[in-house]
C-alpha cells in the first residue's frame, strides 16, 4: 500500500482523499512522508476508541491497554505484533516497519472515555503491542496527553518501552506518580551492538537504553527490565547473560523478567527469513527447538530458568514474573528530577 501525495509546507507529503478507511478506524486525516523519517509513511487516522479492553480469556494480567501507534519503526525482527498489521491490510514484514498508523485524535477520545460514569480508574498498560515511544512519538507527542488524562482519572499507569523518548516525559510521570501508581519498564535483552542492530535495526542501542534505565532510577522510580526475548543460540550463553545482568544492576534496574523467544504467529516467517539470511546454520536447530507449535520447548525454558535464577540473585535483581503486575514491595523512593522541580500537576497534566 503506497500513495503519492502533494508537498506540504513543512516538507511533508500528503494524500488523504479517496482512500478507504482502515478496519476499526473512522478514516484518514492524511498520509504523510517527511525527510526526517526517510522510508517511513505515516497514516494519520481518527480512532473510534482509545481504550482497548482485553477479553476475559486473555492471559494478560491487565484489562485495559492503549496503543497510540500501529506498526513500529523499531523494526524488531521477532516482534509478535507484526501479525496485527495484517488486520489493517498491510503486510507483517516491511509494512510493519515503515507504514505507521497514528491515532491523531487519541487524547481527546481518551478523555471522553475516562469521563464516563462507568470508568472506575482501572490500571492501563502501554507498550503491550507496539512501542508508544517509538520515533513517531517525537513528531506527534501523544504520550504527554495520555499520561495526563490517565493520572487525572485516577488510573494507574504501566509503560513498557525500548524508546529513549521516555526520558522526555519523566517529569510528567514523576508528577503523575504523586496521584496514581506508575510502573516503568525498559526492554533490553542483549548488549552486543552489532547483533542488536541486526535484530532491532530501528531501536535505540543498548548503551542508550542503559542510560534510560539510569534516568528512570534517578527520577525515583523502580525500573523493571524485560530481558526479552532471549534468542536461542545467539543471546542465551551464560557469559552474555551475566554481562547483561551486571550492566542492568549497575544502571539501577531493580527487577527483571527473562523470557525466551516464541514464534507462534505470522511473524515466525519474518524472523526465520532473517535467521536464514544471517545465521543459516541455525535454521535446522530452530525447527527442532520450536517444532510445529512455534513455542520454544519446555526443556529449553526450564534450562534457561535454572541458569538465570542464580544470576539475578547474584546481581540483586528481584525476579518479577509478571512485568505488568505490581512490583515486589520495596522501601519507598522519592521521585526526583535533576535540574528542575516536578512540573505543576494542573498545568502539565490536564
Amino acid at each position: 500500500m503506497r500513495w503519492n501525495g502533494q508537498l506540504l509546507g513543512d516538507g511533508s507529503a500528503e494524500a488523504g482523499s479517496g482512500v478507504r478507511a482502515l478496519p476499526g478506524l473512522e478514516g484518514y486525516g492524511r498520509t504523510v512522508t517527511t525527510p526526517e523519517f526517510e522510508g517511513i509513511t505515516f497514516h494519520e487516522v481518527l480512532c473510534k476508541s482509545a481504550l482497548n479492553k482485553l477479553p476475559e480469556s486473555s492471559a494478560m494480567p491487565f484489562t485495559w491497554t492503549i496503543n497510540p501507534y500501529r506498526g513500529c519503526t523499531h523494526a524488531c525482527t521477532y516482534c509478535f505484533a507484526r501479525s496485527s498489521h495484517e488486520y489493517l491490510e498491510f503486510d507483517a514484514g516491511g509494512d510493519f516497519d515503515s507504514q505507521i498508523v497514528v491515532k491523531t485524535n487519541l487524547v481527546s477520545v481518551l478523555k471522553k472515555e475516562l469521563r464516563r460514569a462507568s470508568w472506575r480508574g482501572d490500571p492501563v498498560a502501554l507498550g503491550t503491542n507496539t512501542d508508544p515511544y517509538q520515533r513517531a512519538e517525537g513528531r506527534y507527542r501523544l504520550m504527554p496527553g495520555v499520561i495526563g488524562a490517565l493520572a487525572g482519572a485516577g488510573s494507574p499507569i504501566s509503560i513498557l518501552t525500548k524508546g529513549t523518548l521516555l526520558r522526555r516525559d519523566l517529569p510528567l510521570l514523576v508528577t503523575a506518580a504523586t496521584t496514581v501508581p506508575v510502573q516503568l519498564s525498559v526492554s533490553l535483552a542483549l548488549l552486543d551492538p552489532l547483533l542488536q542492530q541486526s535484530l532491532e535495526p530501528g531501536a535505540p542501542k543498548p548503551a542508550a537504553r542503559l542510560d534510560l534505565i539510569r534516568a528512570v532510577a534517578d527520577a525515583g522510580f523502580d525500573c523493571h527490565v524485560m530481558v526479552a526475548p532471549v534468542v536461542p543460540y545467539l543471546t542465551d550463553d551464560t557469559a552474555s547473560l551475566r554481562a547483561l545482568f551486571e550492566a542492568l544492576a549497575d544502571a539501577g534496574a531493580t527487577t527483571a523478567s527473562v523470557m525466551a523467544l516464541n514464534l507462534t504467529g505470522r511473524y515466525r516467517d519474518w524472523f526465520l527469513g532473517w535467521l536464514s539470511e544471517n545465521h543459516p546454520m541455525l535454521v535446522r536447530r530452530y525447527r527442532q527447538l520450536y517444532g510445529a507449535t512455534g513455542r520454544v520447548s519446555a526443556e529449553y525454558r526450564a534450562h534457561l530458568r535454572e541458569r538465570v535464577a542464580p544470576m539475578l540473585e547474584e546481581y540483586g535483581l528481584l525476579r518479577l514474573e509478571d512485568p505488568y503486575g505490581s512490583p515486589p514491595q520495596r522501601a519507598a523512593r522519592t521521585p526526583r528530577v535533576h535540574g528542575s522541580a516536578a512540573p505543576d500537576l494542573q498545568e502539565s497534566l490536564f
